[in-house]
């Protein structure tokens, strides 16, 4: 079966059961977790993989992968599951899912602002309550610092971009005067 449309089917039934235990918030940022740890940590995934480690100390990695102590107990049961069936080479995809499925279920869009300079917190959310507005949800915003871009800012969410950087600008300018 494709690793797809299994991972897709553990995230849609641990979203249900977080949804109905009203967790599901919680679980998000469990799965979250888990799908930044893949990518901090890349032999994350050769460990989990290696059929020579055995399944409790899959299972304590994966518990710390999660948050530890503060994780849901969902997300525990949820991974305990996983490895119980073994499907833990596919968790970091049904992480993902989870989040994907969250997200399309509470109206999330994911927006991205990048500046030249640091911003300030009350220019951040004038950025994001544009964004929401436009788009009707609620946007988990992320800044990120670029020297490169000189000035300006550019923003993207959904398949939207603008792009209002000096940068852009004086390569736009340069374009036309090879013309």
């Amino acid at each position: 079966m494709d690793i797809g449309v299994i991972s897709v089917r553990y995230a849609r039934a641990l979203l249900k059961s977080a949804t109905e235990a009203k967790i599901d918030a919680q679980v998000y940022h469990d799965m979250q977790l888990l799908a930044k740890s893949y990518i901090d940590v890349p032999a994350l995934r050769q460990t989990i993989d290696n059929p020579m480690l055995d399944k409790e100390k899959k299972q304590m990695l994966l518990y710390t992968a999660i948050g530890g102590e503060q994780a849901a107990e969902l997300s525990k049961a949820f991974v305990a599951l996983v490895l119980k069936e073994g499907r833990e080479n596919m968790i970091q995809f049904m992480a993902n899912s989870y989040v994907t499925l969250y997200r399309q279920q509470k109206n999330i869009i994911l927006g991205r602002l990048t500046t030249a300079t640091r911003v300030s917190a009350a220019m951040e959310q004038k950025m994001r309550t544009v964004v929401e507005a436009k788009t009707k949800g609620t946007v988990e915003f992320e800044t990120q610092v670029d020297p490169d871009i000189i000035g300006g800012f550019v923003l993207e969410y959904d398949t939207y971009r603008m792009d209002a950087s000096v940068k852009y600008r004086l390569n736009s300018i340069l374009t036309q005067l090879k013309k």
